[in-house]
């Protein structure tokens, strides 16, 4: 199965991580990576760094990994092809502009027949390759096209289509995934292939602390995290423990949003 690891903060953070160390901690000795990518949200654009290659003989990753500049949200993918070729075309995290600002997605599964689930007649958001992952990606897109087409929906509004969103996905197979919009971070926990062979819960972890201890929390795992700011609240949302710090498993067919910028921040405490 693919990895996936998102990070959310109020203040920028720089992660700096193996993505080599990441997947040997969620797959058995041989299986391959074909291909990796990270996004890092900054001010309504992203930096989006992706290669369909393995991670341990790419030199390109080796300089991302020491040299990623300071972000509120960072998403990361590792891929074990399922679906479409091994291509950068294929490799997520996908981007795309909605509503004047950049939105990204990985996920972590199958989904046959996602193409079923697109509107009538929608043909703003098509998939540039074949990957069921960024076919549900334009299917969610289609979905919150109509809320940002005014100006910026409420997080809560945002939220109620991401669970409806997530609830379709589910009936077609395992859909872990991670979303955002710039402003908040979404993690939707389903099921994944176990080391035990099964397919069931949990599909994504999540830890959530201050920057110093999660700092201690995550170094393990190969990640690194400095703030660039006062010590802050950090969320981490992983297919597999990235430590013994105390985490919990995402509940099956459950919805997190995070905030992750000030304004995000205030709307989530206003709202209920």
């Amino acid at each position: 199965m693919c990895e996936l690891l998102g990070i959310a903060a109020a203040a920028p953070v720089s992660a700096r991580f193996s993505l080599r160390r990441l997947a040997r901690r969620g797959r058995s000795a041989g299986e391959p990576i074909d291909g990796w990518g990270v996004v890092l949200h900054d001010d309504g654009d992203v930096r989006c760094y992706r290669e369909p290659e393995p991670a341990g003989k790419s030199a390109w990753l080796r300089f991302v990994e020491r040299h990623q500049p300071p972000a509120r949200i960072l998403i990361s993918h590792i891929r074990l092809a399922t679906a479409g070729t091994v291509s950068l075309r294929n490799t997520h995290p996908f981007v795309r502009e909605l509503g004047g600002r950049m939105h990204s997605f990985a996920h972590n599964g199958w989904l046959p027949g996602v193409e079923t689930l697109a509107s009538s007649g929608e043909t703003r958001f098509r998939p540039v390759g074949e990957s069921d992952s960024e076919r549900a990606f334009c299917v969610l897109l289609g979905r919150l096209d109509a809320l940002w087409l005014h100006g910026t929906p409420s997080a809560q509004a945002r939220l109620a289509e991401l669970r409806r969103f997530a609830a379709d996905l589910r009936g077609l197979g395992p859909a872990n995934f991670l979303y955002s919009d710039g402003a908040y971070l979404f993690a939707h926990g389903h099921r994944r292939h176990q080391r035990s062979g099964r397919i069931e819960p949990p599909g994504l972890w999540h830890l959530a602390c201050s920057c110093a201890d999660a700092r201690m929390a995550v170094r393990h795992a190969g990640v690194a995290l400095s703030a660039d700011a006062a010590p802050q609240h950090v969320d981490v949302f992983a297919s597999i423990p990235l430590s013994r710090a105390p985490r919990r498993p995402l509940a099956e067919s459950e919805v997190v949003m995070v905030p992750a910028t000030t304004e995000a921040c205030k709307s989530a405490a206003r709202e209920p």
